[in-house]
């Protein structure tokens, strides 16, 4: 990228990891969260533990850019995906109990894992001839570009307004069911795909044959498809990006969508 400069660090030295914070004002986390891939959200603990050493970071944006871990019930979220949430609230006690300066950023869905696949977990890119639908499928979840995240995640570094608080990234126009979705491509093929309805039992009684590291991404699909985690709560317009940050012009599912005719 234009104008980087590129810093080393290792988790596994811990001196080198507080000399690297040191060459910074804002750090971001990227680390992974997703076990089909490399799961690694508590290794945050020791990025926590560097930059209170360091003493010198103004905020901090650890990673989260998915569901609120704090908004969204624990108590309710499905086992065995549960295991992210826990985690992340474990990384946000320590970050608080610190006094590091923070932004959470939530950016609910990821395009790229929901809408190429019509929101069917393992699918990438849009059927033009079926598409299975979850439950009623009128449970409303989010779903933004990650070009649109990564956009409103580095306005958040040095506001005031965002200094110690939770960011919702929910655009209104990117706030839809699974139905609508189809609906959207349906409306850009100019034609109306086959649909089968997957019940919450049969989607239930599927995940149990799976291996951990997939039952954990099915979990997190069904507490959005069946049970609409990410709509369940109210977020004020100063909590809101699209709201805070008006001049960004955001990607609309429809406009994502494209792509793809």
């Amino acid at each position: 990228m234009q104008g980087a400069h590129l810093v080393p660090g290792s988790f596994k030295d811990f001196n080198n990891l507080v000399e690297a914070v040191k060459l910074v004002d804002i750090v971001i986390s990227a680390i992974s969260g997703v076990h089909i891939q490399s799961h690694q959200i508590l290794l945050q603990l020791k990025l926590v533990e560097a930059i209170k050493e360091a003493g010198n970071v103004k905020r901090f944006l650890p990673s989260e850019f998915g569901m609120d871990p704090a908004k969204f019930m624990q108590d309710t979220a499905m086992e065995p995906g549960k295991v992210t949430l826990d985690e992340k609230m474990v990384v946000r006690k320590a970050i608080e109990k610190a006094g590091i300066p923070f932004t959470y950023v939530s950016a609910n869905c990821f395009a790229g894992y929901f809408l190429g696949g019509l929101c069917q977990f393992g699918k990438i890119l849009p059927s033009r001839d079926f598409v299975i639908l979850h439950g009623d499928d009128n449970k409303k979840a989010i779903y933004n570009n990650e070009d649109d995240i990564a956009t409103y995640a580095i306005k958040t570094i040095d506001d005031p307004r965002t200094l110690n608080k939770t960011i919702y990234i929910s655009p209104p126009k990117n706030i839809l069911s699974q139905r609508e979705v189809v609906q959207t491509w349906e409306k850009l093929i100019g034609k109306e795909l086959q649909k089968i309805t997957l019940s919450k039992e049969d989607f239930l009684a599927s995940v149990k044959e799976l291996d951990y590291a997939q039952q954990v991404g099915l979990s997190h699909y069904h507490d959005v498809n069946y049970q609409g985690c990410l709509t369940s709560f109210e977020i004020g317009d100063e909590e809101e990006a699209s709201k805070l940050y008006p001049e960004v012009k955001y990607t609309s599912v429809e406009e994502y969508l494209k792509r793809y005719v």
